[in-house]
């Protein structure tokens, strides 16, 4: 256990007020333990359907960053920006390739510090708003490129307000659900990312029988910020969030806006308020500040690791290699148009797989455990795709896009889906906003680096390891399961208040839903001490829990 923690002087009415904290705290805790899915359907339809809306930021978001990966396989947009091979057929360079990449993760990077600051200081709706508003002026850099110059610009400022929306919204979702929806909430975003890319590469499948510069320029001819800026206009902001600033009575008005009292229950809103109070108190006896600096202290320095390696894991199982997909088809043999099909049916099983994750949860099964087995099955498969891949035939070459779809089942069942969940649940309340965007940002640095070398593995005039390629993803893979099975916990059906008491008391990863809990000892001590004191000696005093 931690050792002592020095409480300042309660007075009797503090503690009284305490009391009445703690005991309405115990009821809403109780309540979210056993508030089935339905239950919380029916109590909280419309933050269910405000977070489902704020998040279809990341289908813009999806759809924007698919594009220029599949542009490397769209001949109108080869034709106007690549250069000759000894062969004479026209690629985009490797170095454009990985520079045009990179510049998006780049611009990622500084959004994700910006938006540390921004959502803490001014909440998630305004800087939604902020974001979106920018992005209206910067997707016309897109439209309007003539050089790979310009197209790289774009990326790195667009790259800016991406970043904000790759965790802003699911942090948002993660604070307007009860524990019962919290995992399904957060995952939607994951279907958005698969929304987007599915109407990015079918929108350039249709558009391949173009022969003109209006292939590549009509997908950026979009006005998604303008619906969705009306969204975050209206949308309720988090009560958790106005819990943290102290403004308690607009969490309420919130809150009340979250839920619906239709749903013959005894649901009772200050309660619930009440317990998110509690963990903020829990909080503040352990975390000292809200700063960057503060996720890489005390217990927040392992809450900050298994974030930021749920992240690491998403890109380092091969996600990475997948992004290059339909280029990755069209050097393996198969026609533009078969190899654009073939991304289509990945990204349909990007949407269908959130689906189907969330029927896995319903069952029961833990968020660890898919982690787990998902990379197992990576695994498996990458070391197969390998394998087909040094035999150089038609039919190997359908074998390997067969198996990269058996892939995508794999990562969209589990570590595609489930990652949203677990790296907003894992931080505390008070570091959740900066310890998400560390992590996040730790996973765009890597896909720099990995963006860096991808394209020279897959591009017949750099290294040309072509299938071979996934060997390579397989070894990392394996690192990937070591780390899952010693350091990722179990969330599941914990609040965030019994999370902390865990990650405080240092509990093991694969022991987390095994430990009990108690969450109100200390308090409910500190309560009766202070009273008794005050009845033996007429004054308030001084008191040390433990």
């Amino acid at each position: 256990m931690v050792g002592h923690i020095e409480t300042p002087a309660i007075t009797v009415e503090d503690a009284l007020r305490l009391e009445t904290m703690v005991n309405d705290a115990k009821v809403a805790t109780e309540a979210e333990h056993n508030m089935s899915l339905w239950q919380a359907i029916k109590r909280y339809p419309k933050a269910s359907a405000w977070s489902l809306l704020i998040s279809f930021a990341v289908v813009m978001e999806g759809y924007d960053l698919v594009l220029l990966g599949n542009f490397y396989a769209f001949p109108e947009f080869v034709n106007t920006f690549g250069t000759a091979g000894s062969d004479g057929t026209k690629q985009i360079p490797a170095r454009w390739q990985a520079g045009l990449g990179n510049s998006a993760n780049v611009g990622c990077v500084l959004g994700l510090v910006m938006n540390g600051y921004l959502a803490e200081r001014f909440g998630y709706r305004k800087t939604m708003m902020g974001a979106l508003v920018a992005m209206i002026g910067l997707i016309f850099l897109f439209f309007f490129a003539t050089s790979l110059e310009m197209i790289l610009a774009a990326e790195f400022l667009c790259g800016i307000p991406w970043g904000i929306f790759q965790t802003l919204t699911t942090s948002y979702a993660a604070e307007v659900a009860p524990v019962a929806l919290r995992g399904y909430l957060t995952t939607w975003v994951n279907a958005c990312w698969g929304i987007g890319q599915l109407i990015a590469v079918g929108m350039l499948k249709g558009l391949l029988t173009r022969t003109d510069q209006w292939g590549w320029r009509i997908p950026y001819a979009w006005a998604w910020p303008v619906p969705l800026f009306l969204v975050a206009l209206f949308a309720p902001e988090s009560p958790w969030w106005l819990v943290r600033k102290g403004r308690v009575d607009e969490a309420k008005r919130n809150l009340r806006r979250l839920t619906s009292g239709s749903d013959g229950s005894d649901f009772n809103l200050e309660q619930t308020i009440a317990m998110m109070e509690h963990t903020h108190h829990i909080e503040q006896e352990s975390v000292a500040g809200t700063s960057y600096l503060d996720c890489f202290k005390g217990t927040d320095l392992r809450r900050t690791e298994i974030s930021a390696g749920c992240w690491i894991v998403q890109t380092l199982c091969g996600s990475a290699f997948m992004s290059y997909s339909t280029y990755f088809f069209t050097q393996a043999g198969l026609p533009t148009s078969s190899a654009f099909s073939l991304s289509m049916g990945q990204y349909a099983i990007n949407t269908g797989g959130t689906i189907v994750a969330w029927g896995l949860m319903a069952l029961g099964i833990g968020r660890r455990t898919l982690y787990l087995y998902g990379c197992i099955w990576m695994c498996i498969t990458l070391v197969v795709i390998g394998g087909v891949s040094l035999v150089h035939s038609t039919a190997a070459s359908w074998a390997a896009g067969g198996l990269l779809l058996a892939w995508s089942v794999a990562y969209q069942f589990t570590v595609g889906t489930v990652c949203f969940s677990l790296m907003t649940e894992i931080p505390s309340r008070r570091l959740v906003i900066k310890t998400v965007n560390v992590g996040r940002g730790l996973y765009c640095v890597a896909n720099i680096v990995i963006g860096s070398v991808t394209p020279y593995m897959l591009n017949p005039t750099a290294w040309n390891w072509g299938g071979k390629t996934a060997f390579f993803w397989a070894g990392f893979n394996f690192f990937c399961i070591v780390w899952i099975f010693f350091r990722l916990p179990e969330p599941s059906k914990l609040t965030y208040a019994e999370l902390d008491k865990l990650f405080e008391a240092k509990v093991p990863a694969r022991k987390f839903q095994q430990t009990a809990v108690d969450l109100f000892g200390r308090d409910e001590a500190l309560i009766h001490e202070s009273i008794e004191e005050k009845e033996d000696k007429g004054g308030a005093h001084h008191v040390e829990t433990l």
